[in-house]
């Protein structure tokens, strides 16, 4: 009935989505396993996709040639990019999206995508011979082979949804847990643990006041997230979010539920997200806070459904709607569904390559949250690394794997195999050292050619990216050519507060002054706009942000340059730690587990010290 793949991809949410769809692309046969073909790339939590750091991600998978910010464009109801007020390594894209638009557009692009079958049921089992996947077990009993597994579980396994003091099994509301993979890997030498989410509940739209919250309209410039082309939607056409606020009253009636609550009665063994906590969670951490945001986000364009952000809970029901009730424009609130905590199992993640193939398993790979991550983003870039990671497997081929330095991508991957993590880790710019260099704005610049190189990437990304490299640098030459005269750049600058200029002075220079910008300049001065009007707005916008921000650059680049002087120090597997006594038995015992791929990676691990590192290296050396 199936033929032996080379890619078998374990569940179909946005890990798994964009697994399969590399390994696909890039030419393995692939079978993407789910147990409903009807929530593929479910939006399980919040109709959104981007944000801080979570923006830069998308744009990434996108220059690497993912299918995230192609769907996030083809169903955005509303565009923002967050923290215009900083400088462009802080610029994230976000968008509110139409929850039904996005599954249904991701699915039509894996049905038009050669190479990928789908087939509806649970996986239970792997097929494990010799320490290598060659398969998977399905709950009807199939034995379907392959060459490489990718399990992508998302909050399935042995997942339990607590509402209040009722407990019921399930990876979502109203579907089933998946049962069996976590049981064979620990019986094999896996570790496993539990981890905690929530969602909160979903009301009618049509119940609520909008009049007396404040109105949180999308930009008047929509840039989107793919490098393709940009998305569709008007700006007059994008829906608003509102913004509400919690107040004592909420707190008061959320509290008369603490004693049924399963976070407070321990019921709840797992750890949930520290920077996305439940609302009671908030109020009883942060008590002296008077009020708490509630943001208003419309699920879609043909529906009355609303997420209420910042109100995730699992608080029984009735107190989950008199507190509600309580909030400024919710008097009213009709509930569709109350919120939820699920536990699920994952699998920590030092347990893994760079690779995100087991360590002790050949040919199985991880990505999502069964490796402790939480967020669509998170989860989506980890399963496009999968995905070519494991075709790369399969065709003996060179890993791709990417560096701190080169990536968003590469620190959340690097922080979880080195670092590992106790609660669900999210990504923030703060955990980027490199963030001058890793900007939403020029992800293609950094990834496309590389993707391009090992066949994923399209020859139509290639050759944009090519285009707004040399549009770029011959920008930069001319204004580094074209001189202002006082005369007709000294109304301009006085009105943005900037001294005025008493000779000739080159663009390039004066577009180094605070609250000077290039479209400032051009809607000013009609000879300059002349000379831009040959490139678009993305050139125009790069050739700025390199000329402003090239002295950070430039130093960053350095610090990248030393680093790799670490990352090029690799230590065998066969290195024996035990024989280097000098250093701290932590340090050892760390060593011995995450088995470091290089000196660098030591570095980063949790429990080693810089003498640890300075004793490895004479230890190397020697």
């Amino acid at each position: 009935m199936f033929p032996v793949y080379d890619v078998i991809v374990v569940g179909a949410g946005h890990a798994g989505c964009e697994a399969a769809a590399a390994a696909a692309n890039m030419g393995s046969s692939v079978l993407l396993v789910t147990m409903n073909m009807q929530t593929i790339a479910q939006m399980s939590c919040n109709p959104a996709m981007g944000g801080i750091a979570k923006g830069q991600i998308v744009r990434e998978i996108d220059a690497l040639g993912g299918y995230s910010g192609i769907v996030s464009d083809k169903s955005m109801i509303q565009f923002r990019m967050l923290n215009l007020s900083k400088g462009p390594a802080m610029w994230s894209p976000r968008s509110q999206n139409d929850r039904m638009l996005f599954a249904a557009t991701w699915r039509e692009l894996l049905e038009n995508t050669p190479n990928v079958d789908f087939y509806q049921d649970t996986v239970k089992g792997l097929l494990i011979k010799d320490q290598r996947a060659k398969g998977v077990i399905t709950g009807l009993g199939h034995e379907i082979e392959a060459r490489a597994v990718v399990v992508t579980s998302g909050t399935f396994l042995n997942g339990i949804i607590h509402i209040g003091e009722k407990t019921f099994g399930g990876g979502r509301v109203a579907e089933k847990a998946a049962t069996g993979i976590t049981e064979q890997l620990v019986a094999l030498g896996m570790e496993a643990d539990r981890l905690k989410t929530g969602t909160p509940p979903r009301i009618d739209g049509r119940s609520l006041n909008y009049a007396v919250m404040e109105e949180q309209p999308g930009d008047e410039t929509i840039t989107g997230f793919s490098y393709l082309q940009k998305p569709s939607l008007q700006p007059k056409d994008q829906r608003s979010c509102h913004i509400s606020y919690t107040n004592q009253q909420t707190h008061d009636i959320l509290k008369t539920g603490f004693d049924r609550s399963p976070m407070y009665t321990g019921r709840i063994e797992g750890v949930g997200p520290r920077y996305c906590p439940s609302i009671e969670d908030k109020i009883n951490r942060f008590a002296d806070r008077e009020r708490h945001q509630i943001f208003v986000e419309p699920e879609g364009w043909h529906t009355v459904e609303i997420y209420v952000n910042g109100f995730s809970t699992s608080l029984p029901e009735d107190v989950q709607y008199k507190a509600l009730t309580s909030i400024k424009g919710f008097e009213n609130a009709k509930m569709f569904r109350p919120g939820y905590a699920i536990e699920y199992d994952y699998f920590p993640p030092v347990q893994l390559n760079y690779t995100l193939e087991t360590k002790l398993i050949a040919n199985l790979f991880f990505a999502g949250q069964i490796n402790g991550t939480t967020g669509y983003e998170e989860a989506a870039c980890q399963g496009i690394m999968a995905g070519i990671n494991a075709h790369l497997k399969v065709k003996e081929e060179a890993p791709f794997i990417l560096k701190r330095s080169e990536a968003y991508i590469g620190v959340l991957i690097d922080d979880l195999i080195s670092k590992g993590t106790e609660e669900p880790y999210r990504m923030f710019t703060s955990r980027a050292e490199f963030r001058t260099l890793l900007r939403q704005d020029n992800a293609d610049l950094r990834l496309t050619e590389m993707s391009y190189r090992m066949g994923l990437a399209s020859q139509e990304r290639m050759e944009k990216v090519l285009a707004k490299k040399n549009g770029t640098t011959e920008l930069k030459t001319l204004l580094a050519d074209i001189s202002l005269d006082p005369q007709t750049a000294n109304d301009y600058l006085e009105s943005v507060g900037s001294a005025p200029l008493h000779q000739k002075q080159k663009l390039a220079q004066v577009l180094l002054r605070p609250n000077i910008s290039l479209s400032g300049i051009s809607s000013q001065i009609p000879a300059i706009k002349a000379a831009l009007q040959q490139y678009d707005t993305e050139t125009q916008e790069q050739a700025e942000i390199q000329l402003k921000y090239d002295v950070y650059i430039e130093k960053e680049k350095e610090l990248v340059s030393r680093m790799n002087q670490m990352e090029s120090l690799e230590i065998p597997d066969s290195f024996d730690y035990s024989k280097v006594a000098a250093i701290s038995n932590e340090a050892r015992e760390k060593l011995k587990k995450i088995k470091p791929r290089t000196l660098g990676q030591a570095s980063r691990i949790s429990g080693i010290n810089p003498s640890d590192v300075q004793i490895l290296m004479v230890y190397m050396g020697r």
